[in-house]
C-alpha cells in the first residue's frame, strides 16, 4: 500500500452542520452510471469519505467503517472518493470485498461541493465521515483537518450504538 504525503493543500466549500438538508447529489458507479442520493431508501446513509482508496489509511478506513457498521440494520455505508470507478472496483475485487459500495465523485464533484470537502490542488476529497437520516438531514459530521490521520472510529461507533438498531 502506497503512502502519499499531500502538502500545502486547501479545502474549498462550506462545511455542513448537523441538521443541514442535503440535496439530491449525483455520484458515479462502477459502470459509469449516475447514481442519485434519492435512489437509496435506507433509514441511514453513512458516507465514508476518503482521498484515494489505494493508500494505507484509506484502505484501513474503508475496511474498518464497513466492518464495524455491518452489525446494524437499515444502514448503508457508501465509500466516496474521486478515484475512477474502475480503480474502486479493482480495489474491492483485489481485496475480496465485493459487497463494499464505492461511488466516485470524479466527474461532477457534486458530493465535494455539497459537503465542502474538495481539495482543489489534487482534485481529491478531504477525509471525513457523514451520516444522513431518512429525511437526508446531516445527523453526524466528522471533518479531519489533516488527511493523513485516521478518523475517530470510536466516536462513529458511539453514535451508531446510540442511534442504529442491531441486526
Amino acid at each position: 500500500m502506497k503512502a502519499v504525503k499531500l502538502e500545502n493543500y486547501s479545502v474549498v466549500g462550506k462545511k455542513v452542520k448537523i441538521g443541514d438538508q442535503i440535496g439530491d447529489l449525483i455520484l458515479v458507479n462502477d459502470d459509469l452510471e449516475k447514481v442519485k442520493l434519492s435512489s437509496f431508501k435506507q433509514d441511514y446513509i453513512v458516507f465514508n469519505v476518503i482521498p484515494s482508496i489505494d493508500t494505507g489509511v484509506c484502505d484501513y478506513q474503508t475496511r474498518q467503517v464497513n466492518e464495524e457498521l455491518a452489525a446494524f440494520e437499515n444502514v448503508l455505508v457508501i465509500t466516496v472518493s474521486t478515484d475512477l470507478p474502475f480503480a474502486q472496483s479493482r480495489w474491492c475485487g483485489a481485496n475480496g470485498l465485493p459487497n463494499i459500495l464505492t461511488l466516485s465523485d470524479y466527474l461532477y464533484l457534486d458530493f465535494a461541493k455539497q459537503f465542502g470537502v474538495l481539495i482543489p490542488e489534487y482534485r481529491l476529497l478531504l477525509r471525513s465521515m457523514f451520516i444522513l437520516n431518512n429525511k437526508r438531514e446531516v445527523v453526524y459530521a466528522q471533518y479531519l483537518e489533516d488527511v493523513h490521520n485516521h478518523p475517530d472510529y470510536e466516536a462513529l461507533m458511539k453514535f451508531a450504538k446510540k442511534h442504529f438498531k442491531t441486526v
